[in-house]
C-alpha cells in the first residue's frame, strides 16, 4: 500500500522527482504521518481535548506498527491505515528511529495544549526546544534514509529544520495570532516593548516591524549555517536540499520586501520564485 502523496500547499519541495526513487515511499510515509498529525492539531473545529485524544491514538498506533511482530494483516485495528501501514513498512525496511516520530507527536500535543490555554513561550530557548521536536526529527529521519549520521551533518540538519520552522512562524503571523497561537516570545515582546494586544492593531506598529525583522535576520543566519549540509549529500537528494534551503531564504526575502508586515499578509512561493530558487541552487 502506498502512502498518499502530499496534497497540501507547501513552501518547500517534499519528496519531489529529485529524491532517489527507492527513497520516495518512506519519505512519503513520513510526510503522510506528519501531515495527518498536523491536521489533527490544526484543522477543523474539534475541541482541544478531542485533538489530544486523537494524537494519543496516533501514539498508540505508532507503537503498534513499529513493533517487529506486527502484521499488516491487522490493518482493521488501525484508525488511519493509509498512514500507518506504509509507515510501519518503512520503519522495518529502513530501521528508522521511531523515537523521532514520537517526538513529532509530542510537539503537536504541546502546540494544542498551549493554544487551548493561550500560553506563550517565555524565551527563545523554550521556542527552540519546541522546534527540536516539531521540525528537527524530519531532517534526522531523512539523513537516516540517506545513510548520513555524522555529528556535524546532524547539527547542520537541525539548523536547517529549525530555521524552516521559524520561517513558517514569521510567515504565518497573520494566521496564527488571531487563532491564539503565539510563537513570538515574551522576551521578544519585552525587548521591543510590544504588547500582545498591539499585534492585532492595524497598521503594524514600528516596534512590531523591528521585532519581526530581528526574527527574520536570525532565521536567515541559522539557515546559512546549516546550508553546507547540501554538499555532504550526494546526487539528486543534495539538489533537493538545495531547493529546500533556497525556498526558506526566498520566503525571508519576500518578508523583507513587504517590510516585515506579516501580521497582515502571508507571503508565498510562486512560479517565478521557483525559477530564482533553482538558479541560486546551482551556485551553492
Amino acid at each position: 500500500m502506498k502512502a498518499a502523496k502530499p496534497s497540501h500547499y507547501e513552501n518547500f519541495p517534499v519528496a519531489s522527482w529529485l529524491c532517489p526513487t527507492h527513497l520516495r515511499p518512506p519519505i512519503y510515509a513520513i510526510y503522510a504521518f506528519a501531515r495527518a498529525a498536523d491536521d489533527i492539531a490544526d484543522e477543523g473545529s474539534a475541541t482541544a481535548e478531542s485533538r489530544l485524544d486523537d494524537l494519543e491514538m496516533m501514539r498508540k498506533q505508532l507503537g503498534l506498527v513499529a513493533d517487529a511482530t506486527w502484521d499488516s494483516g491487522e490493518a482493521h485495528s488501525l484508525k488511519w491505515p493509509e498512514v500507518f501501514i506504509p509507515l510501519g513498512m518503512a520503519i522495518r525496511q529502513f530501521q528508522m528511529p521511531v523515537d523521532l516520530l514520537f517526538d513529532l507527536l509530542d510537539a503537536f500535543s504541546q502546540d494544542i495544549a498551549k493554544t487551548r490555554n493561550g500560553a506563550t513561550y517565555a524565551g527563545q530557548a523554550e521556542l527552540l526546544d519546541y522546534c527540536k521536536r516539531s521540525a528537527n526529527p524530519v531532517g534526522r529521519l531523512l539523513l537516516h534514509l540517506y545513510g548520513i549520521q555524522a555529528g556535524n551533518a546532524l547539527e547542520m540538519s537541525d539548523k536547517i529544520c529549525t530555521a524552516l520552522q521559524l520561517i513558517n512562524f514569521w510567515q504565518d503571523l497573520s494566521r496564527d495570532i488571531p487563532n491564539h497561537r503565539h510563537y513570538v516570545t515574551d522576551a521578544a515582546c519585552h525587548e521591543f516593548s510590544v504588547a500582545r494586544t498591539d499585534m492585532l492593531i492595524n497598521p503594524q506598529l514600528p516596534a512590531i516591524t523591528q521585532l519581526v525583522k530581528g526574527y527574520v535576520v536570525e532565521a536567515a543566519q541559522m539557515m546559512r549555517e546549516g546550508a553546507p549540509l547540501c554538499k555532504l549529500i550526494a546526487g539528486r537528494a543534495g539538489w533537493e536540499l538545495r531547493l529546500v534551503v533556497q525556498g526558506g531564504l526566498r520566503i525571508l526575502e519576500k518578508i523583507e520586501k513587504m517590510n516585515f508586515q506579516t501580521l497582515h499578509a502571508r507571503p508565498a512561493i510562486g512560479k517565478r520564485d521557483m525559477a530564482v530558487m533553482a538558479w541560486r541552487s546551482l551556485w551553492m
